[in-house]
C-alpha cells in the first residue's frame, strides 16, 4: 500500500494518549504539518477505548498489565503482553492505513523488534528517547547485574536500529553519538516543554489552596525514584523544625508508591498539610497548579535524573511558578534562575530552600517571571516543533522520499 502522504505510527508502552503529554505534543504537531498519524499505546487512568480519533490521532490502544517492580520475570511478564499486541495492532493498522515510519518511545527499549520486523517491508525507525534505561534500572532497584547489562545491550541494538534519534535534551543526545554510536547528523534534540499559548498563569482555585498562606506544589509521577519520600521530609522540618504551620503542599499525579507516600505522611501527622488529587489534566490540571505559590522537583541526584528533563520544571516556569529543586545537571540548564537548588539529596537543604522563598515574596514574583521568559525565549514546544520537523525530514530523505 502505497501514500503520497507520509504515515507515522507511534508506539508507547508505559502511559497512554493523550495522557503521555510528549508523544500527544508530538502526534498534534505531525498532524498539522500534514501527516497521518496512528499510535499504539496502553489502556490506562480512564482511557479505556481500544479505538479512538482524538484532533486527527488515531489511537490504539491495548490492556496494560501491571507496572514491574522486581527481578526479570516482572518484567518479562509486561514487556512481554506489550509486545504481543504492538504486533497485533501494528498489522491492523499496516492493513489499514499504512505506516511508513514507526517511532518508538521507551521505556523500554524494545521497540526496535517491531521495527526490525517492518524493516524488511521498507518501513524505517526512529527512536524517541524519553528515559536512558540501564540508569532508570539502577535508580528503580539500586543495582546494577545481568538485568542492567541485558539493557545496556538493548540500548545499543536500539540505537543501531534507528534511522533518526531524538533526544530530550544535550545530555541524551550525547548518550546517542557516545553510547549509540549514531552519527551527529541523525540525531535530534526535542524537548519537552508545553504549549506556552495554552498553558498560561491563571487565577488560584481558593477551594485546592484550603485557606493556607502558601502552597507548595507537585506535579508528575509518584513511584520509586521521584524522591517522595525527601520531599515529605523536607515538609516535616518545614512544618515542625521551621515553624511554618501556614503551608500546605498539592501532590497532583499518581504511581506504585503513591499509598506508601500517604501512609508516610500520616505517620509524620501531616495530613493537614498535604492534598493528594490524583491525576489531572487539561483545565484541571491547570487549575491546580496556579493554585501553588511554588513548585517543588524532589527527584534525588542519581545517575538518571542528573542528565534528565523533568517535565513539571517547564510546567512550572510557563505558570510563572518559582520553584526548588536538587542541584541537578540538567535541572540547572533548564531552569537557570527561575529555581533555588538544594545540596544533593539533602531534605533539610530542601525545606530551607522551600523557606527562603515563603518569606520574599518578591523573590518568588521575579523567579516566577524570569521563568515563564525563558520558556517563551527558549524552552517552549514551538521551539522544539522545527526539531521535530527536520527529523522525520530526515528519516524520510534516507527513505528517498
Amino acid at each position: 500500500m502505497h501514500s503520497d502522504r507520509r504515515r507515522v505510527l507511534i508506539v508507547v508502552e508505559n502511559l497512554p494518549v493523550p495522557l503521555d503529554r510528549r508523544v500527544w505534543l508530538e502526534a498534534t504537531t505531525l498532524v498539522a504539518h500534514g501527516y497521518e498519524v496512528s499510535v499504539i499505546c496502553p489502556m490506562a487512568r480512564g482511557w479505556n477505548a481500544p479505538y479512538e480519533m482524538i484532533d486527527g490521532v488515531h489511537i490504539h490502544r491495548h490492556p496494560m498489565p501491571l507496572e514491574a517492580h522486581s527481578g526479570a520475570v516482572a518484567y518479562a511478564r509486561e514487556y512481554g503482553n506489550a509486545i504481543r499486541h504492538w504486533f497485533r495492532l501494528a498489522r491492523d493498522i499496516r492493513r489499514g492505513r499504512g505506516f511508513d515510519v514507526i517511532q518508538g518511545c521507551n521505556p523500554p527499549d524494545l521497540v526496535f523488534l517491531l521495527a526490525w520486523w517492518y524493516r524488511l517491508r521498507g518501513v524505517r525507525y526512529i527512536f524517541d528517547h524519553h528515559d536512558v534505561c540501564p540508569e532508570l534500572f539502577e535508580a528503580k532497584f539500586g543495582k546494577r547485574g545481568l538485568l542492567y547489562t541485558v539493557m545496556k545491550l538493548l540500548e545499543r541494538l536500539t540505537f543501531a536500529s534507528a534511522t533518526v534519534s531524538m533526544a530530550t535534551n544535550e545530555s541524551f543526545r550525547q548518550i546517542a553519538i557516545a553510547r549509540g554510536g549514531m552519527a551527529p547528523e541523525d540525531v535530534f534534540v526535542v524537548r519537552s516543554a508545553p504549549r506556552t499559548e495554552s498553558f498560561l498563569p491563571g487565577p488560584a482555585d481558593p477551594a485546592l489552596r484550603q485557606g493556607a498562606g502558601t502552597v507548595i506544589g507537585y506535579v508528575g509521577v509518584i513511584g520509586q525514584q521521584e524522591g517522595m519520600d525527601l520531599l515529605v521530609e523536607a515538609a516535616d522540618r518545614l512544618v515542625r523544625r521551621l515553624g511554618h504551620q501556614d503551608v500546605h503542599f498539592l501532590i497532583v499525579g499518581f504511581g506504585s508508591h503513591l499509598d506508601e507516600v500517604k501512609r508516610d505522611v500520616a505517620a509524620r501527622g501531616l495530613e493537614a498539610h498535604f492534598t493528594f488529587t490524583g491525576a489531572r489534566y487539561g483545565a484541571d490540571l491547570l487549575a491546580a497548579l496556579n493554585s501553588c505559590d511554588i513548585g517543588v522537583v524532589p527527584d534525588p541526584k542519581n545517575e538518571m535524573n542528573d542528565i534528565s528533563t523533568m517535565n513539571k520544571i517547564m510546567e512550572y516556569m510557563a505558570l510563572e511558578k518559582p520553584l526548588v529543586q536538587f542541584d541537578l545537571a540538567e535541572g540547572r540548564a533548564s531552569a537557570g534562575e527561575a529555581a533555588l537548588y538544594a545540596r544533593p539529596n539533602d531534605p533539610v537543604d530542601f525545606a530551607e530552600k522551600i523557606a527562603q522563598l515563603i518569606a520574599d515574596p518578591d523573590l518568588r514574583a521575579r523567579m516566577g517571571r524570569m521563568g515563564r521568559q525563558r520558556v517563551l525565549d527558549r524552552l517552549g514546544w514551538d521551539h522544539s516543533v522545527p526539531h521535530l520537523l527536520a527529523a522525520y525530514d530526515r528519516a524520510f530523505a534516507r527513505m528517498g522520499r
